[in-house]
């Protein structure tokens, strides 16, 4: 099957190039979920807190968020090929360097360089993916790719937690070693630069984009990822990096409209599949990565599972997701891809309001079965969707698209994170309001309650030498916070699925793509 993108570039199997830029892919998603359950680990070791070392994610996402958009841009200017390697080596040195860091200041600083090594992997992955398939199998192409950006994040929680448990937290970086070293093997052989990006020459350096770029993201990332930590805007300085954000990031929309050759082109905007698309993705990003957060805070939290079991209740969604990317991805060409979309959207609303009916009492099953359902609709809807994006995108812009579109893609993840655990928090005190105001020293209920409790810690072994009444209260409230969260969790879950159902909106003015060969860099 030819994969060439012109005359002069070697003839490559299409499918050997999936797999050689699909591990780099996989491997940096993987490392933006792996490390946040050994963060109380990682606190204790290197005799830091546990707010400290939150850090550790922050950095890793504000230097990831920063180099995204200007994958496109870099990559045409020092080459897709040796800039991709280029990426792959940074990030697993830095990877490496993170396994024997040996102070928090170390961990963050080499944090910063694995996100700057990261940023890039997923756009150039994903353009180097589209440019070596013909449009008719764009859909299997985005599949591939699919299994690297929508598993890993499902994954990444618990095999983060089984290394730490099982071996140190240092393994969550040294895993990504001989995963970086056999995708450097495998671009090297595989991966070559088409005619019209060896053929280009360098353009002036767009340095007042790069700045207000870095500024923009850079802050907005921390906004987002320390809002509900610092109260949002009632916090002095989070309320300044919000305003830095906000000016920096009109002012490079502006200055990036008027610029000959801008670091980020927004002008690719102007068609209507990848600015839908982008949109569509980043709603669908907040829902992916909210509902992400939601389950283990249910599972680990409110049933009390082990970090295993909650993963062993994940994992079948998983499956269902890569099982059913291939699936999709043969659909496409033969099914119109919106009806696809909207398959995928139903199925993922579906999903959420069924786990809106949750409770305290629920079995295993009950926890297994709405994640299935919702990893099948995340693959009827990545795949398609991906594919619809990029219909009418020429060769020539596919790099710069690609990384405004997965840019939106991981802002909408920190941005459905940032709201979750905000509603999450607010709806508790809603909830809990409620249902302290019936828990007074006249009702009945709660009277024959706390009897229970005292006899149950009388009988306790060994027994209780005083049950004071104060214990029996501390532990009436706690069930109280117990009820309060899930009552708090379940009104996300269904707010969730409320985004999901509108975004069917979009569809209605996204076109119909073709399949034909790709287009040329002059359409």
């Amino acid at each position: 099957m030819p994969g060439t993108l012109d005359d002069s570039t070697p003839a490559i199997n299409p499918w050997l190039v999936a797999l050689a830029v699909m591990l780099g892919t996989f491997m940096e998603v993987l490392d933006t979920t792996i490390t946040n359950v050994a963060l109380p680990h990682i606190a204790g070791s290197l005799s830091a807190g546990v707010d400290e070392s939150t850090w550790v994610l922050s950095s890793y996402l504000v230097s990831n968020a920063i180099v995204l958009p200007a994958s496109g841009w870099l990559a045409l200017r020092f080459g897709r090929k040796r800039f991709l390697m280029t990426c792959i080596v940074l990030f697993t040195l830095s990877s490496l360097a993170c396994g024997v860091a040996t102070s928090l200041t170390m961990l963050i600083v080499c944090r910063v360089l694995q996100g700057l090594g990261g940023g890039a992997l997923q756009p150039i992955s994903q353009a180097i993916l589209l440019e070596s398939f013909p449009r008719r199998l764009h859909g299997m192409a985005n599949a591939v790719f699919g299994v690297g950006v929508v598993i890993a994040p499902i994954i990444g929680p618990t095999l983060g937690g089984w290394l730490t448990d099982n071996y140190s937290w240092r393994w969550c970086f040294y895993i990504n070693l001989p995963v970086g070293v056999l995708a450097l093997l495998l671009i090297q052989s595989f991966v070559f630069d088409p005619h019209y990006i060896r053929q280009r020459r360098p353009a002036r350096i767009d340095y007042i984009g790069l700045g207000l770029l870095a500024v923009g993201l850079g802050c907005l990332q921390i906004v987002l990822d320390k809002g509900q930590r610092e109260d949002w805007f009632e916090s002095a300085w989070l309320m300044k990096f919000a305003v830095v954000a906000a000016v920096a990031l009109v002012l490079l929309v502006v200055w990036e409209l008027r610029v000959a050759h801008p670091i980020v082109d927004l002008r690719a905007l102007r068609d209507r599949n990848l600015a839908l698309g982008v949109l569509m993705m980043f709603g669908f990003g907040a829902a992916l990565y909210g509902s992400t957060v939601l389950y283990p805070i249910l599972l680990q939290t409110l049933l009390g599972y082990t970090a295993m079991l909650s993963g062993l209740a994940l994992s079948p969604g998983g499956i269902a997701t890569l099982i059913c990317m291939p699936i999709c991805g043969r659909l496409i060409g033969r099914i119109d891809a919106r009806a696809l979309i909207a398959c995928g959207f139903v199925t993922c609303a579906t999903a959420l309001f069924w786990m809106s009916g949750f409770n305290l009492q629920m079995a295993f099953s009950n926890a297994v079965w709405p994640r299935v359902l919702l990893g099948m609709g995340l693959a009827f809807t990545f795949v398609p969707l991906t594919t619809v994006t990029f219909a009418t995108i020429s060769r020539e812009t596919m790099g710069n698209a690609t990384g405004i579109y997965n840019l939106m893609r991981n802002l909408g993840g920190s941005a459905g994170i940032a709201v979750v655990t905000t509603l999450l928090a607010r709806r508790a005190q809603f909830h809990q309001s409620v249902l302290v105001a019936h828990v007074n020293a006249y009702n009945p209920g709660v009277n024959s309650a706390l009897q229970q409790i005292g006899q149950i810690l009388q009988t306790a072994v060994p027994p209780a030498p005083v049950v004071a009444p104060p214990t029996a209260l501390a532990l009436l409230y706690g069930e109280v916070q117990r009820q309060t969260t899930m009552q708090a969790v379940v009104d996300v879950f269904w707010l969730l699925g409320v985004v999901l159902a509108v975004m069917l909106v979009g569809l209605f003015f996204l076109r119909r793509p073709t399949h034909g060969e790709p287009m040329t860099p002059g359409h």
